[in-house]
């Protein structure tokens, strides 16, 4: 087999991995904030454990970079699957005798295991080639797919599965799903490790954020997949409110989902077309109508539309993101780069998963819209400020040019 296929074929296992993966995720999605709301005694914290959840991962961050920087992928994504077992057991246990503090422990150490998972993306740009790394990224994150549409019904099927232990085969099949990962890590031929300083020395943080790509490239990913969460989160509840049932909402959810990965099939061609900067914008112009659906109305076809153009705008955000990330640090880099930009990632979704159970219940659906509009608008304000310093980083590569050129007319 040639190398290209080997590489091909290691996306191809990392993707599927994803969808196992995002399975698990998606599944929390749909019924955490459900459960937490029938778990606690105060309806306010019914987002505390998804939170949590977020918290974990974000707490993860550094810690899994640098173990798979010390002993390799494959080992740190082993040590994630192992977390995720031990934590759809504890939700599991939780949900078999309605103990909400119990549940949000287990949403925690679920985190860990999303933090673990959320290297995959890394993984394969690590091995693809410069000119195919955009495309190993988007089809990693097209594995979601799968799990936008497996998360929703497995979350359907097992919402009483176990009766009278409503939702315990929900976090059943988290369980089993999160060791399953394993299958697919196994065989992955994976980029080795750099040793430190092997790759040329390391810069200094600030001088890697000095660039403006990456303060962009960050900034896409923290504010875009902070307000798709905040939102999403938010969704389930606000459904319940205006009297439409699980299913309705699990629908919702997955059509959410699919708006999420299916795109990433061709979001890495679009990269290469156009650019990561108008790719990003292409995001914020979806949230933008997402805002707008949502505030126009509360039927069926306002959630489905509204949360559909959700998924569209944080899969160009996050993909668009993270392709401009890897252009802005070195091979030596990659480990803090990585754990810093996820790092600041969760800690964003963690305080907006929070704050949105807390807007929902004390203020209502609109004014979760009304406050989405602080995000957008950075979001927009990052993209304008990476345009201008673009275009004069190539106005003063330009003028550098033509001052050379006559340098060397006069010269002759």
């Amino acid at each position: 087999m040639s190398e290209s296929a080997f590489r091909q074929r290691d996306v191809v296992l990392l993707a599927l991995a994803t969808a196992v993966a995002m399975t698990c995720s998606s599944i929390m999605a749909v019924t955490s904030a459900l459960v937490g709301e029938m778990l606690a005694s105060d309806k306010a914290l019914a987002t505390l454990p998804l939170s949590l959840q977020f918290v974990g991962t974000m707490a993860t961050m550094f810690p899994a970079a640098f173990l798979m920087r010390r002993y390799g992928r494959r080992t740190g994504f082993l040590i994630g699957a192992l977390f995720g077992t031990i934590g759809g057991g504890i939700m599991f246990w939780a949900t078999l005798h309605a103990d909400f503090v119990v549940f949000a422990v287990g949403n925690t150490v679920i985190g860990i295991f999303n933090a673990f998972t959320a290297f995959y993306r890394f993984a394969a740009a690590d091995a693809a080639t410069p000119s195919f790394r955009p495309k190993a990224i988007s089809l990693v994150v097209a594995g979601g797919v799968l799990a936008a549409l497996a998360g929703p019904e497995l979350s359907k099927l097992g919402y009483d599965l176990l009766a009278p232990y409503t939702f315990a085969g929900c976090f059943l099949t988290v369980t089993i799903l999160a060791g399953a990962t394993t299958l697919f890590v196994l065989p992955v031929k994976f980029a080795p490790v750099v040793p430190k300083g092997a790759a040329g020395s390391a810069r200094p943080l600030p001088d890697i954020l000095a660039n403006p790509m990456t303060v962009v490239a960050m900034a896409s990913g923290m504010l875009g997949y902070g307000l798709m969460v905040f939102v999403m989160t938010a969704t389930p509840l606000a459904m319940k409110i205006c009297g439409f049932g699980f299913g309705q909402s699990a629908s919702v959810i997955s059509a959410h989902a699919v708006a999420m990965f299916f795109p990433s099939f061709f979001t890495g061609h679009v990269i290469r077309w156009i650019g990561e900067l108008k790719v990003m914008a292409l995001g914020a112009v979806a949230y933008v109508g997402t805002v707008a659906i949502g505030l126009h109305g509360v039927s069926l076809p306002h959630f489905w539309l509204a949360l559909i153009l959700l998924g569209l705008g944080w899969n160009a955000l996050y993909v668009a993101g993270t392709s401009l990330l890897t252009k802005c640090y070195r091979p030596g880099e990659a480990p803090k780069m990585q754990a810093l930009n996820d790092c600041l990632i969760f800690t964003s979704v963690a305080l907006c998963s929070l704050i949105a159970g807390t807007i929902e219940h004390l203020a209502g659906w609109p004014w979760v819209l009304i406050a989405a509009g602080a995000p957008i608008a950075l979001i927009v304000a990052s993209l304008l400020w990476g345009w201008a310093r673009a275009a004069g980083a190539d106005a003063g590569e330009k003028t550098s040019l033509t001052r050379r050129f006559l340098l060397a007319r006069r010269a002759r």
